[in-house]
């Protein structure tokens, strides 16, 4: 057996489509979900235990403990989760990361073709977008077994060639070179599941000693904290802690995995004896009795591991935003209406603080620049809105089934109207974020005048938000007199900026034609949000004015 006698096509064919089963299959999980995976992570993980209960359930779900890591990470940098929390899920991460190849273990693979046919036909035949979703999932998950059958039948043709045969005891005879070799492919591959699966399968042709293959797969938990170490470079302070955190978890758990090493051959070769283990199933159970070991092992060091990572990277947090609003409570709704409605109000300005965030952080992204971690918190941010009206709305629908004053129904319609304006903020700064997108995409920029013109209408909104929600705190006319001029305002320099940008044109001074085009949409943009603002106070006068009638 040569080299020129492997199928090379056919180990690079089979080994793409397990890729991109994994990706598939995990980006249709993902859009299913939805919002709720965001949800998930940040209601249930206030105790350590939870976190890691939800980390692993969610890298199950998404099949990427790079993606778990990901979300979190932008979860801590948004200030909506604390260290410790990011961490329990970072551990759960690990243990969810197995499940792949434990089916891999159960040969789901000769029924790969089926999942494929079925995914086939519900994306061709199904009308709505949840089925169609359904089946991206589905066919996801077959392809993703059938690139590891053609990769299989392949790779078996290894354990015959002379050369792999030598490189494969000298992996059995020095563990770190198999140590590095995982670390190094799962680097490259950004996916543990995918590295594992290939050492499955050389285990099961026989090609691969459990010498070589623990070690193997032990590199796999580091190479894969290296997607989370280059999305932290550069990235906030939160970002390189969480990804530090999960390197220092998986680094130790690694080394103790090297150090027990043969003890731990020994005890996989006993079960799989008692148990009459295949070989690709002992792969996984190593693997799931390793992650699962190391995490009761450092789940009582918690908190010190936190600490020793805030040692380690040094710096100041940001404050973290109290957002939950699970304190609108429902029993009290029949009780004391009006209690009901004094519940929303502390929400809504926890609702305001992550709007203001959130548009802080778009500005930050126009004058530092694209950066995808950026774009993801202020999405995540963004998210949170979309929660906040979902459900103070659906808190202010069941107050409104009770018998209320009159006070109170304005009340009521106040804040409604009051949520829906903060939502569409939140809903135009994310168009601005795509407009700066396409400006960095095209590896163009805006002139210095327009960046200033820009930066001046983003702090003129900053105020005429606080503005409005002294307003709707107060019910103050003169205070709303004062916005109705900052928006006269907002609107002179909307109107200037967009003449100075016809003159630069002219003068031929914006040469991006993508900068040049977006301009006088984010001007647009950002003079609708001030609109917003008002809105908000209009609606606050108006309701005060409804209060004096009742009163007279």
């Amino acid at each position: 057996m040569t080299l020129q006698d492997i199928q090379w096509d056919m180990i690079l064919g089979g080994f793409g489509l397990f890729l991109f089963g994994i990706k598939f299959m995990g980006d249709g999980l993902k859009s299913l979900a939805g919002d709720k995976l965001r949800d998930y992570i940040d209601k249930y993980t206030s105790k350590p235990l939870m976190a890691i209960v939800i980390g692993a359930l969610v890298t199950i779900m998404i099949q990427s403990s790079s993606a778990t890591t990901a979300i979190t990470i932008g979860l801590v940098r948004a200030g909506l989760m604390r260290l410790e929390q990011a961490a329990g899920i970072v551990m759960g991460a690990n243990i969810g990361t197995t499940v792949t190849a434990f089916l891999i273990g159960l040969k789901v693979e000769q029924f790969a073709l089926f999942f494929v046919f079925a995914g086939g036909v519900v994306i061709s035949f199904a009308k709505r977008k949840k089925s169609r979703t359904v089946g991206e999932i589905v066919m996801g998950f077959g392809l993703l077994f059938y690139g590891l059958r053609i990769m299989g039948d392949s790779l078996s043709m290894l354990k015959d060639m002379p050369e792999f045969i030598a490189f494969a005891e000298m992996m059995g005879r020095q563990p770190l070179l198999a140590l590095l070799a995982g670390t190094v492919l799962t680097a490259l591959i950004q996916g543990s599941a995918a590295t594992i699966g290939v050492v499955q399968k050389l285990v099961e042709a026989g090609a691969m000693s459990m010498s070589a293959a623990l070690p193997f797969v032990f590199g796999s938990n580091i190479g894969t904290t290296i997607t989370g170490v280059f999305a932290a470079i550069g990235g906030s302070l939160a970002a390189k802690r969480t990804a530090g955190l999960h390197t220092l978890f998986n680094v130790i758990g690694t080394l103790i995995g090297m150090l027990l090493l043969q003890p731990y051959i020994l005890l996989i070769q006993k079960l799989s004896a008692m148990l009459n283990i295949a070989p690709m199933m002992q792969i996984a159970v190593a693997h799931i009795l390793f992650n699962v070991g190391a995490t009761i092992l450092f789940f009582p060091f918690l908190k010190q591991m936190c600490q020793l990572v805030k040692k380690l990277i040094p710096g100041q947090e940001p404050e973290r935003l109290d957002v939950k609003i699970d304190d609108l409570d429902e029993k009290i709704i029949h009780e004391l209406p009006a209690s009901a409605l004094e519940l929303v109000h502390k929400s809504i300005f926890k609702m305001v603080d992550v709007v203001s965030k959130t548009v802080q952080e778009a500005k930050s992204y126009f004058v530092k620049g694209t950066d995808e971690e950026d774009r993801e918190m202020i999405l995540q941010s963004e998210a949170l809105i979309n929660s906040f009206d979902a459900k103070i709305t659906q808190y202010l629908m069941q107050i409104s089934k009770e018998n209320l004053s009159d006070k109170e129904m304005a009340d009521l319609n106040l804040n409604l109207q009051v949520i829906k304006n903060l939502e569409r903020i939140g809903d135009l700064t994310v168009n601005l974020v795509e407009f700066f997108e396409m400006v960095s995409e095209d590896q163009s920029s805006f002139s210095a005048g327009a960046k200033e013109e820009v930066l001046q209408m983003f702090d003129l909104f900053d105020h005429m938000l606080a503005q409005s929600v002294r307003v709707y705190e107060s019910q103050d006319y003169t205070l709303y007199s004062a916005l109705l001029e900052d928006e006269n305002y907002m609107d002179l320099l909307e109107y200037k900026a967009r003449q100075n940008h016809f003159e630069r044109m002219s003068r031929q001074e914006c040469s991006s034609a993508v900068a040049g085009s977006v301009f006088c949409d984010i001007l647009g943009n950002l003079e609708r949000m001030a609109d917003h603002t008002c809105n908000i106070a209009r609606c606050a006068i108006e309701s005060s004015g409804i209060e004096a009638a009742e009163k007279h």
